[in-house]
């Protein structure tokens, strides 16, 4: 027998490229914004529990409009250094994650499920237990009742996959990601990226998410914050010198773009490091 309003057929946990699915694409009422009773759907994951906890490479969670969380797999409970999942329940990110930075999670919840504003494929740094650096995409929705009132929030937050070196634009693209990561410190254009793909803007686009599973300006920003928290943690140069080499023009350019990508500070993630 099935519960009252779910679906008795289980979503598919990968694409047909074999990536890992956004919470919307798993259960489509998410995206459409139908009416969500949060015990229901909550009741209707315990299924698939196993399989969840099984995506070593993928954090998918529910949290309550106290931005708490619901339901979580194995796998954030593990990265956060619990031993079950269980454990994190009821619990917000400022109580799991390290102190400098799991307050900035939960204020980024608490905008989703203010606004109900979708997060979608946004490139972060991760610092899970063990300070241990993560590039992610996370992607997170506000889940909302029959009378419209935001009930909670969906994520997931998957680990960048090495190139897929089978594609058949891979060596183009491999020229691509060369090219930024020679330059990143000045302006890239997107049209000296097309003009060594031989794509247009569209094509470079639609194949950079394919094989990199980013567009080539997350490519850029991520070649340059990567330099950048090599030099803040193996250096002493002052902040504004290592903003110039990363090609920012400044350093609240610089910190801006660091703190939208790891939530920290480039101070902050200087001293956590250390």
């Amino acid at each position: 027998m099935t519960t009252p309003g779910v679906s008795a057929t289980l979503p598919s946990l990968y694409d047909p490229g074999g990536h890992p699915q956004s919470p919307g694409a798993m259960y489509p009422s998410l995206t459409t914004f139908e009416p969500c009773d949060l015990p229901t759907l909550l009741n209707s994951l315990q299924p698939i529990a196993p399989l969840l906890d099984t995506l070593s490479d993928v954090v998918f969670f529910i949290k309550d409009c106290e931005a708490r969380y619901a339901f979580v797999n194995q796998t954030l409970a593990r990265r956060c250094g619990f031993r079950h999942r269980d454990e994190l329940l009821g619990r917000t990110a400022e109580m799991v994650f390290p102190e400098r930075f799991g307050p900035l999670y939960t204020e980024q919840d608490r905008r989703v499920l203010s606004s109900g504003r979708e997060l979608a494929d946004q490139l972060e740094l991760h610092l899970y237990y063990g300070n241990q650096p993560v590039w992610c995409l996370t992607h997170k929705l506000a889940l909302k009742d029959d009378q419209g009132r935001i009930v909670g929030l969906a994520g997931i937050s998957r680990d960048l996959q090495s190139p897929q070196s089978n594609h058949p634009a891979f060596q183009k693209l491999a020229a691509v990601d060369a090219h930024i990561r020679r330059h990143f410190a000045r302006s890239i254009s997107l049209a000296e990226l097309t003009t060594i793909a031989g794509y247009s803007v569209a094509q470079l686009e639609r194949h950079c998410k394919r094989v990199f599973q980013l567009t080539p300006r997350q490519m850029i920003h991520k070649a340059r914050l990567e330099e950048g928290s090599r030099l803040l943690l193996h250096t002493e140069l002052p902040i504004t010198e290592i903003a110039l080499r990363c090609g920012y023009t400044d350093h609240s350019a610089f910190s801006r773009q660091f703190r939208a990508l790891t939530s920290l500070s480039p101070s902050q993630y200087r001293d956590n490091q250390r």
